[in-house]
């Protein structure tokens, strides 16, 4: 049994990437939060859930 069922990843690019495959690794379930500019982001996709923050870019989230 985990401590965590599911973790947010609050984080961009290849520290996310990284930090999700290690809650996979560890049977816990990743969550990410994006920006618009990272929509297609690969580390979006690797995630278990993905949630669109309001804003353009990384700055206005």
């Amino acid at each position: 049994m985990h401590m965590f069922s599911k973790i947010l990843i609050a984080n961009r690019g290849e520290i996310a990437r990284r930090l999700i495959i290690a809650c996979h690794e560890l049977g816990v379930a990743a969550v990410a939060v994006y920006s618009e500019a990272d929509a297609h982001a690969p580390w979006v996709r690797l995630a278990d859930e993905s949630y669109l923050l309001p804003g353009v870019t990384a700055v206005e989230t």
